[in-house]
């Protein structure tokens, strides 16, 4: 088994702890995991994404040449790797600022508008955990408790309110897709 995913979106959507928190919680599990981020000198407002693979024997390359999963925060990452998933792969959307939807019809498009999610929450910094909720769900990776803990572990536990809002937040993307 070998599953590749991108997250993509602006730099401070949290698209780089989106990936580390999956191979955070993959190796938690017992996976082999590479994660490989890429990101603009502008950081806050430039584009970033990231590439994790997830797979229970070694993994030769950290490069996602044709990846599973695509997990777009913004329209330009949309447009630039939707290209790249396999037929079949699924396609997880921030409806709250994605109003396009790819162009290919053999993709399984999931649309969580996690933005408005997270504003609603009244924490626009959780729209990432949002999705990962979602993301998880859909795709079964890594049990979803495995995953809070590991974030937890990731974020500290500094702050008790921090770990309640992330589980919440989580817990609402998970909800949010249906069986």
């Amino acid at each position: 088994m070998m599953i590749k995913t991108i997250f993509s979106g602006f730099g401070g959507q949290g698209v780089l702890m989106m990936g580390v928190s999956l191979a955070h919680s993959a190796m938690s599990k017992g996976y082999h995991v590479t994660y490989l981020p890429a990101y603009g000198a502008e950081v806050r407002g430039g584009t970033a994404n990231c590439t994790v693979a997830v797979a229970d024997e070694e993994i030769a390359s950290p490069v996602a040449s044709e990846p599973d999963h695509l997990v777009a925060m913004n329209s330009p990452s949309l447009f630039t790797f939707q290209s790249k998933i396999i037929s079949g792969g699924t396609v997880f959307l921030n409806s709250s600022i994605i109003e396009a939807r790819p162009s290919r019809s053999d993709v399984q498009i999931y649309a969580v508008p996690c933005g408005d999610m997270a504003q609603e929450m009244g924490n626009s910094r959780v729209a990432n955990t949002i999705m990962m909720g979602a993301f998880i769900k859909k795709t079964g990776i890594v049990p979803a408790e495995i995953y809070l803990k590991s974030l937890e572990s990731i974020m500290g536990s500094k702050k008790k309110s921090a770990a309640e809002i992330n589980r919440k937040a989580f817990t609402a993307g998970f909800d949010f897709i249906k069986d």
